[in-house]
């Protein structure tokens, strides 16, 4: 009998706090469950959109050039040429310490819901994470160094591009000197053309970093907003560019097409044989054309080609000399 007793006491309920101590035990089993099966949200920003922003940034800069330059419309011809770097440099610098600096999008960006992100501090992973735009944007070395290689770098190439070309390096009777810091600029150059040429492929292909200096200080760009489409509306200029290339192939062939023969064409369909009738009567009734330079007859007010009338004349003429 002790031992029944025993049995039924073991099957009875567990104590109250027995579930708080099996939940405390399986927490972290079900936190490294997990950490394990956590997948990397995928983000596809647009690159028409990232495109589309660095265009508008260059015509926000040619604008606020173009107003600048208007200030000094008075002064000397010709002043701010020999000064148009640092005046493009000091425009660029402008955006640079309104946007990038106070931690906003570029006016470009802005336009298309666009953000600079760290991509070596986004989480990956995490509580944090929801749809994988979340991320920190540039820390202050990051920005220093966009300036310093898109601002001053911009401004440097321009001013030895300009101070070289001024100085004649690339003529065969200058100093070795000269000829070697020329070849020097010319290899510089070509290297960079190919560099963004294998940047552009690799932007093409996976949607990140459209510049050098993006994909070296590891700055993407990302929305601003997931649920915010761009500002600007390109279904104008798309209907704009359409008709400007239909209208230069329309002024392209017309000139090649013959008139007489689209009008002997049309004819049949006209609806108006008086129009017809009246656009025989101002042709040639020679060679049948609308005559460039006509000439009446009288009294039939025919019209006439000067060389139709010229060369029946000679025909008329030639049978008395002949006699």
């Amino acid at each position: 009998m002790p031992h029944v007793e025993s049995a039924a006491a073991s099957d009875g309920p567990p104590p109250q706090d027995a579930w708080h101590a099996e939940f405390q035990r399986l927490v972290p089993l079900w936190e490294s469950l997990r950490e394990t099966s956590k997948v990397i949200i995928p983000i596809s920003i647009s690159r028409v959109n990232q495109f589309d922003a660095a265009r508008l940034d260059v015509e926000m800069s040619a604008m606020l050039k173009e107003q600048l330059v208007k200030v000094f419309s008075l002064m000397k011809p010709g002043l701010l040429f020999q000064y148009e770097p640092e005046l493009d440099a000091f425009l660029e610098f402008l955006i640079w310490r309104f946007s990038i600096w106070v931690d906003k999008p570029t006016p470009g960006n802005a336009l298309m819901n666009l953000r600079y992100r760290d991509e070596q501090a986004a989480p990956i992973t995490g509580t944090e994470v929801r749809t994988g735009l979340e991320g920190p944007g540039l820390s202050v070395s990051q920005k220093i160094l966009y300036c310093i290689s898109f601002v001053g770098g911009q401004y440097i190439w321009s001013r030895l591009q300009s101070f070289s070309a001024f100085r004649r390096w690339g003529d065969s009777e200058q100093r070795p000197l000269a000829r070697r810091a020329w070849g020097l600029v010319q290899n510089a150059e070509g290297l960079y053309r190919a560099a963004s040429f294998c940047n552009l492929l690799l932007f093409l292909y996976g949607g990140r970093y459209k510049t050098i200096v993006e994909r070296i200080l590891k700055a993407r760009l990302v929305y601003e907003s997931p649920n915010m489409n761009r500002a600007v509306s390109f279904e104008y200029m798309n209907r704009q560019l359409v008709w400007n290339e239909f209208s230069e192939m329309l002024l392209l062939l017309l000139p090649l097409l013959n008139s007489s023969s689209v009008k002997k064409f049309l004819l049949p369909f006209s609806k108006d044989n008086s129009a017809g009738s009246s656009g025989d009567e101002a042709d040639c009734p020679i060679c049948r054309s609308r005559p460039s330079i006509p000439f009446v007859a009288l009294p039939c007010q025919h019209r006439y080609c000067y060389y139709c009338l010229r060369t029946r004349r000679v025909q008329e003429f030639l049978p008395m000399y002949t006699d």
